[in-house]
């Protein structure tokens, strides 16, 4: 089942958190299993299934990337194996890379902090470019969503390789 038709929700990247936290109670509650301690066997599993679901939904829907990610699968958007970036991007990352391999090798403060500096001015890019498309998709026309995921899929995998990169700049931190 689709966790945003689960909770009665419209699918969107900035759902009503207040709304998404309701429900989720409303459901514990409601298929808690030990409120259905004295059911048929195959009543209870059917319990134990839809509690299991609202957890998994409500953890999936209460993180963005969580959320972002699940969204993005549920249109066939995050296949293996198709995770193509733009080719200017992915030169800004080779030579991010490169620049970490010399601090493997060489560790120098000065490097590290433009590194970081230089992942962070990206990072916030990434994030102010994409945040209309984020805010506007719910209300998007059916025929116009296909191009805001796609958007939304270029972020999506953007951010997770400078995040990659930022877990590097992690390990070279104590050493410089």
């Amino acid at each position: 089942m689709n966790y945003f038709d689960f909770y009665k929700l419209p699918e969107s990247f900035l759902p009503d958190t207040a709304a998404l936290k309701r429900q989720y109670y409303a459901y514990s509650r409601e298929y808690h299993p030990d409120f259905h301690a004295n059911a048929p066997a195959e009543h209870q599993a059917e319990i134990l299934r839809l509690a299991t679901l609202n957890t998994d939904a409500y953890r999936t829907l209460s993180d963005p990337d969580s959320r972002m990610a699940y969204i993005l699968q549920s249109h066939g958007l995050l296949e293996e194996g198709k995770q193509d970036l733009p080719s200017d991007f992915l030169m800004e990352m080779m030579e991010l890379n490169e620049q970490l391999m010399e601090l493997e090798f060489a560790p120098d403060g000065a490097t590290l902090r433009r590194v970081e500096a230089e992942v962070n001015t990206l990072t916030e890019a990434l994030d102010a470019g994409i945040e209309p498309v984020l805010a506007g998709y719910e209300t998007l026309p059916v025929d116009k969503q296909p191009q805001a995921l796609k958007q939304v899929r270029t972020y999506y995998l953007k951010k997770r390789y400078l995040l990659r990169i930022r877990e590097s700049l992690a390990k070279f931190a104590p050493r410089s």
